[in-house]
């Protein structure tokens, strides 16, 4: 089964698929001997030499796939995607040419995106909700730069201190804690594992987490406007815009945003949100989580605490 980052990848994807099968089934349909002989080279898209002897086959390139202006309810001519989205200008003029774009480009996820391959935030922001170990130490005060809190019998991650060893090893707000020196914490309160923590080495501290269980990452696409269509309020998604990138990769309101192309938002304000979001290509992932949880998890929880202590760089590939 193919995966797909966003709608928007799928339906070129389907596409460029579907002119990939008819180009091999006119080729095949060529007979063999003078008519073959006499146009060796022949490219989907380029005009046949003129021989009044030779009836070409005809051409369904033009009824499949014509431009790209009629994509989706979005005007996406030639001219616009090479005005606001020159990244994807290349392979769409070879498209419209009738030439083959591979559809092999795929991100570490092995997820199929013609148009969201090259984007970093893409890469950035996956939640796999696998399981990995990560290795801490302790810094110069004794501390790992970490804040959790129990919810359903678990251990989630609510502060990563920028620059502490808990943000140099990649963890990241949602994240769960199995393990800690070989100890499960399912069932423990946020107390005794943080106790646990200031009893271990300075060295060499082995912690086993889910990936952020609670979240899921949605890739967006900007239209000419800039627009990935929908609003927000304290980081919480409040309304979605109709036929917009966001309603049809099935944003849902009362949701949180956490990330943005990887970077992590939480505790930031509403206008930096924007300006963030405003400065990314025109391809957006964004990491979210259910409101009621995302509240739940920050419960206490002074407004200071995460915007000023929480890491918020980007981070690095």
């Amino acid at each position: 089964m193919s995966l797909y980052p966003s709608l928007e990848d799928m339906k070129v994807d389907h596409l460029i698929k579907a002119q990939q099968n008819l180009t091999k089934q006119t080729q095949e349909s060529i007979p063999p001997g003078p008519i073959q002989s006499a146009y060796p080279q022949i490219q989907p898209g380029y005009p046949y030499p003129s021989n009044p002897n030779v009836v070409p086959p005809p051409n369904p390139h033009v009824h499949v796939y014509p431009a790209l202006k009629d994509f989706m309810g979005l005007e996406l001519s030639e001219d616009v995607i090479t005005r606001n989205m020159p990244e994807y200008g290349q392979q769409v003029a070879i498209f419209n040419q009738g030439s083959l774009v591979p559809t092999s480009d795929r991100s570490p996820s092995n997820l199929i995106a013609p148009l969201s391959n090259q984007t970093l935030g893409l890469q950035r922001a996956q939640v796999s909700h696998g399981i990995r170990e990560l290795i801490l130490c302790k810094d110069k005060d004794g501390k790992v730069g970490l804040r959790v809190k129990a919810i359903d019998n678990g251990i989630f991650v609510t502060v990563v201190v920028d620059k502490s060893p808990a943000a140099l090893v990649g963890l990241r707000f949602g994240d769960q804690i199995l393990q800690i020196n070989g100890t499960v914490v399912a069932g423990f309160t946020m107390e005794k594992v943080h106790n646990l923590l200031k009893k271990c080495p300075q060295n060499g501290i082995s912690v086993v987490v889910r990936d952020r269980p609670f979240e899921r990452t949605i890739t967006l696409h900007k239209d000419s406007g800039g627009i990935v269509g929908f609003q927000f309020k304290n980081g919480k998604i409040t309304s979605i815009i109709k036929d917009s990138s966001a309603a049809r990769n099935g944003v849902l309101i009362e949701h949180q945003l956490l990330e943005i192309d990887g970077q992590n938002v939480v505790g930031l304000k509403d206008k930096e949100l924007s300006k963030i979001i405003s400065d990314c290509q025109n391809v957006v992932t964004i990491t979210v989580i259910p409101s009621f949880i995302y509240e739940h998890m920050i419960k206490k929880m002074s407004g200071s605490l995460l915007k000023e202590l929480m890491d918020h760089s980007i981070p690095n590939i």
